[in-house]
Parts: structure tokens; C-alpha cells; sequence
């Protein structure tokens, strides 16, 4: 049995996520200050075995309290930073005090840091840590305090412990608009215009809290080594959008995040990249379950020099000719660098290419992702980054570029 903790447990994002470790069969230590709210979690959670879920009543801004945190807490596989506030005023920065703006960067930068100090002597080898940021860490947002400066240092911090421990998995999601009990309330008292919000947004809505549970329970899996040190901006496309004019609410229905994956894959040496997905076919006696249609692409890896954003176009025609909404196309780019000065913009173009698509796409709920890949890598590596890519879980998930690392030092696992 694997464990997990998980703080800001209570409530959102991190009570989803809660749930999903636990039926997934992980024992969680649960971090929250709401020990009312948290003790309904962890008896709302279904057990494995003789391992029970261990609820943790702390102030993560207080020292002493943090003290405490090893104490009686098992040796971890992750750890899941997710706590965060935003600020409860709407003045403007200039107007508030150093003490409003200690208070949320004490929370939301300090703390993240402070539990894995507390916890490092737990943490297996080739443990993951997962910081929760946000959206507003890579666009600022104006009238909530020091919202977006603790964010954006919250993921400098994350990048900086991925460098200083290469021994660990090391993360950071950026979450963007998703409709938890924080949301809710900024929607109630005027401070968050819903229309204006998924205006900006490609795929024409918020997320779901589970959905960012999805993400998190992949980052906090050992199959997330290869992908240690980035940032999983999951957005719905809003990070990297530049259209002039309004998105439309989208009219389609999410599909269940757990649908199986009927996976096509084309390129040369298709059957090295999407074998991950026999395991996710039509399980036995289930004839008629409908299935996510995803397609990997994997032909711009033999790609010649400066061929790579003509390579991005013809995947995404080839897949536009079969696809007419909902279904994902993940394209795999090498990530070797340029040999001749003249071939340098082409890799950026591609990627600026799956992003322009992306943004054309989103009313069809039609994803386009680019994974670069780096060379002489085993694809089985890769299998398990790219089921959730591919797959409805990452539903949200569109218009970027993953960056892989290849082999490290560390352990795997």
C-alpha cells in the first residue's frame, strides 16, 4: 500500500483527490485546519486492508503545529501540497498591509515548503512532491492581493526543489478556473463574473474538481518521473490564448473521467507508443461501453530538419478528417535541439501551432497536446504519461506542450 498526504484536505480540490488516492487503494494522511470538515472526509473514504486514512488537524501557517507533522505520520510515497487562500478583500495592492499580505503568502508560498522540511525524513526514495499553483502564478490577477505574486513564487519554488532534489519527483500543478466551494463564493459575491471567465477559456467552461484530482493522482503515480521538474498548466487552453474575441459556453457534456480509451496511433514504430492502451480497451463483458476516442501521433519524430510544423499540420488534418468533436490528438515532437541556426524557429512554430489549434478547436471539445520527447528514451517510460494525456481524464487539458526528461540518477519508483 502506497501513501499519500495530502493538505487542504477538507474541502475542493483536495477532498477529490482524497477520495480518489483512497479508492485507488492508497492510505492518505489528510492535513487540514477544519477538523470538523476534515473528520467527515476520512470517515467518507473506503479502506484497504488494516491501513486506516489518518486525519491531521493543523494550521500550516503555525510553527508549532508544524512541528508536529512527522509525528506519528507513516513514511510517504507523495506528497500533494493543495492548501492555498486567496485574498478576502478586493483593495487594491497599495492599500493593504504587510499583515494581509503575510498572512496568504504564509499559506500559500511558505507553507508548501515548510511540509516537505517537516516531512523529508518520511519521504521513499523516488518519492513524488505535487505543489498546487495556479493560473494566476503565470498571468497576473488584479484585485486579489498577493493571489498571483505567491502563486507565480510558489512555482519558482517548486522548480528550485526539483534542482535541489534530484532525487525526488517534483511538480507543480497550475490549475485554471475550476468550480470548487471557493469559486462558488467569489461567484455569490459579484468578485468573479462566470461568462467573463469562460469567455477566455478555448474549451468554453470551468472545470471540475475532480478533474484537477485526476491530474494530481497522476503526478503523485511513479509513472510522472519522466515529466519531474515541469508544470502541468491544466486550463482549458486559457493560458495559451491570445483571441481578440470572447469564447462561447461550450454545449457539450464532459464525458466520465474514467471511460476506457479507444486509441489509434500512427507514425513509424506506432506499436512502441500505444501499447498502454490495450489495458484500457473494452474490459471483459463489456461489449458496447462507448470509449474516448484518442489519437498519438507520432510521425514528427522522423520528421527531417525543419519539417516539424508540417509534420504538426498533417497530423492534425489527418485527425480533423476522422474526428468531429470530443476525442484528443497528442502529437510527439523530438526534443533535440536545431543543428543549423536556419531550422530554430521550426520547433517553436510547431508548438505555437498545437496552441493556435487548440484555440480553433475548443468548441468541438476537440484537445490537441504536444509531448517532446527526449531521444533514445524508452517508450514504456512514457506509458503512463501518455494514458493520461490521451485519455478523458485530462479532459482539461489542452494546448500544450509537455516537456520529458530522460533517464536520471534517481530511482523510478
Amino acid at each position: 500500500m502506497q501513501t499519500v498526504l495530502i493538505t487542504g484536505a477538507a474541502s475542493g480540490i483536495g477532498r477529490d483527490t482524497a477520495h480518489l488516492f483512497a479508492s485507488a487503494g492508497w492510505q492518505c494522511v489528510l492535513v487540514d485546519r477544519n477538523a470538523q470538515a476534515l473528520e467527515k472526509v476520512v470517515r467518507s473514504l473506503p479502506a484497504h486492508g488494516s491501513a486506516t486514512h489518518l486525519p491531521r488537524v493543523i494550521d500550516l501557517t503555525d510553527r508549532q503545529q508544524m512541528a508536529s507533522l512527522a509525528q506519528g505520520t507513516p513514511a510517504l510515497d507523495a506528497i500533494v501540497n493543495n492548501a492555498g487562500m486567496t485574498e478576502p478583500s478586493t483593495l487594491p495592492l497599495i492599500e493593504q498591509t504587510p499583515e494581509q499580505l503575510q498572512r496568504l503568502l504564509a499559506l500559500n508560498l511558505s507553507a508548501p515548503a515548510a511540509v516537505v522540511d517537516a516531512c523529508s525524513g518520511l519521504l521513499h526514495p523516488g518519492a513524488r512532491v505535487v505543489n498546487v499553483s495556479s493560473g494566476a502564478g503565470l498571468a497576473a490577477i488584479p484585485w486579489r492581493g498577493a493571489y498571483s505574486p505567491s502563486k507565480a513564487g510558489l512555482i519558482a519554488q517548486t522548480m528550485a526543489l526539483a534542482q535541489a532534489r534530484p532525487d525526488l519527483c517534483v511538480t507543480v500543478l497550475a490549475p485554471g478556473f475550476v468550480r470548487t466551494e471557493l469559486v462558488e463564493s467569489l461567484i455569490q459575491s459579484g468578485r468573479l463574473v462566470p461568462e467573463g471567465a469562460v469567455a477566455k477559456i478555448p474549451l468554453g467552461r470551468m472545470a471540475a474538481p475532480a478533474e484537477m484530482a485526476r491530474a494530481l493522482f497522476f503526478l503523485a503515480s511513479a509513472g510522472a518521473w519522466p515529466f519531474r521538474g515541469q508544470i502541468l498548466a491544466l486550463n482549458g487552453g486559457s493560458s495559451i490564448s491570445g483571441a481578440s474575441r470572447p469564447y462561447a459556453p461550450t454545449t457539450i457534456d464532459t464525458l466520465p473521467l474514467d471511460w476506457p480509451v479507444k486509441l489509434d496511433v500512427r507514425g513509424d514504430n506506432a506499436e512502441l507508443w500505444g501499447t498502454w492502451a490495450e489495458t484500457s480497451a473494452r474490459p471483459v463483458g463489456s461489449e458496447g461501453v462507448t470509449s474516448y476516442e484518442a489519437c498519438l501521433d507520432v510521425s514528427a519524430l522522423s520528421a527531417p530538419a525543419g519539417g516539424l510544423l508540417q509534420a504538426v499540420h498533417l497530423a492534425a488534418t489527418r485527425f480533423a478528417g476522422r474526428h468531429d468533436q470530443q476525442a484528443s490528438l497528442t502529437v510527439l515532437l523530438p526534443s533535440r535541439a536545431a543543428t543549423r541556426w536556419q531550422d530554430a524557429g521550426d520547433a517553436a512554430a510547431a508548438r505555437m501551432l498545437v496552441s493556435t489549434l487548440a484555440c480553433e478547436w475548443g468548441a468541438l471539445a476537440l484537445r490537441i497536446n504536444a509531448v517532446e520527447v527526449p531521444e533514445g528514451i524508452d517508450p514504456s517510460q512514457l506509458h503512463p504519461l501518455l494514458a493520461y494525456v490521451c485519455g478523458p481524464a485530462a479532459q482539461y487539458l489542452t494546448g500544450q506542450t509537455l516537456i520529458c526528461q530522460g533517464a536520471a540518477s534517481g530511482p523510478a519508483a
